[in-house]
This record gives C-alpha cells, structure tokens and sequence, in this order.
C-alpha cells in the first residue's frame, strides 16, 4: 500500500484530499468543516466507528442518517442535504473510488447535487490497482456487509461475490469515481491512518 502515491494520483484526477493519523483527528477535522446545515450520511461503518453522527449533531446540524432513524423520509432528507458523508468500500493507488450498493441511496447521495461531499475512509481501503480495488469491493466489504442482514445470500457461505440472483442480493450496482461530478461545490476525500469500516 502506497499512501503517497494514492493521495497524489487522487489529486491529479480532481478530489481534494486530506490525511490524518487517527479518526478522533479526523472527525474533529470534519466538525470544524461542518457547522450550522444539512448533512446526510449514507451507510458506513467507517463514519459510525468515528463517532461523526453524534458529533456532528452537537455541533448544530441537522443530520439524517437512515442507521439512527430508518424511513424513506430519513432517505430523502440524507440526498438532499446540503453535505453528504459517506466511505469507500475501496480506493486503487491510481486514484479511483469504488462503492456498491443495494438501494442506491449511498450512490444517489456521493454523485448527483450542488453539495460538499466529504467520503471518509481507512488506508485498509487503499488497493495496487483498479482490478485489486473491484476485488476488494465485491469480495471484502461486500460480503462483510451481507453478513449484517439476516438475508440468503451465497457470499455468506464462502466470503466470495457469485453475482447472485436471490431476492435478497445486495449488491445491485457498482460505482466508479474517477472524479468529482459536475458543479458539486467539493469532494473531499479523507483519508485515516487505521484499518476502518469493512
């Protein structure tokens, strides 16, 4: 794993970046950066891990979060907020970002408004390649994921991806950031020091 060379080639293609040793660092980065809005959180183990709901809330926003309080109105409110939170389930030393998802919630959420994103995620994330990182997404931190719901899914039997049919996939669509989307006011990747989320 290349930190260095991560941070730079995610940086070429258009995100900003910052790095911290620790998530208490990060998290207090990320208050700092956050006061006084709305601000949706998309599924994470990652920003649970830090603590950043509860905090963000003392600072003096308004924070959905579907986790905390489920319902399609939480849902709503988590994509339109004004600062969307979320994490990677992967990160290729060439700089792009993967994530899947079920819903789709999570992806509506990092792609499409005029908002700051900030994805938060551990160097744990961080792959060789593009091919390593599509690895690590389907095979990793989906698996781990599907292991949190009582569901029927062929990875929980052998921790590997089948691309299945069953009625309780979770795994519905792939994402690929190569680079910010359009007239989004930031995306931010911050980047933590320890092996964080799934």
């Amino acid at each position: 794993m290349n930190i260095e060379k991560t941070i730079k080639n995610m940086k070429l293609r258009g995100f900003e970046v910052s790095f911290f040793e620790n998530k208490e660092a990060a998290s207090d980065y990320l208050v700092s950066q956050i006061k006084d809005t709305s601000v949706g959180i998309g599924g994470s183990k990652t920003v649970e891990q830090m603590g950043l709901y509860e905090k963000l809330c003392e600072a003096g926003n308004d924070v959905a979060w579907h986790w905390k309080t489920p319902g399609w109105d939480t849902l709503d409110r988590e994509t339109a907020a004004k600062v969307f939170i979320s994490s990677a389930n992967a990160i290729a030393e060439t700089g792009e970002i993967l994530n899947i998802d079920g819903r789709g919630n999570r992806l509506a959420g990092l792609v499409f408004g005029q908002k700051r994103v900030y994805i938060v995620a551990g160097t744990n994330k961080i792959c060789p390649d593009f091919d390593s990182a599509l690895y690590r997404a389907r095979n990793t931190a989906a698996v781990q994921n599907m292991k949190r719901f009582p569901c029927q899914t062929p990875c929980k039997i052998d921790n590997k991806c089948h691309d299945c049919r069953v009625a309780d996939r979770g795994c519905n669509a792939l994402m690929v950031l190569w680079g910010p989307m359009m007239d989004m006011e930031k995306v931010e990747i911050v980047l933590i020091n320890e092996d964080l989320g799934m």
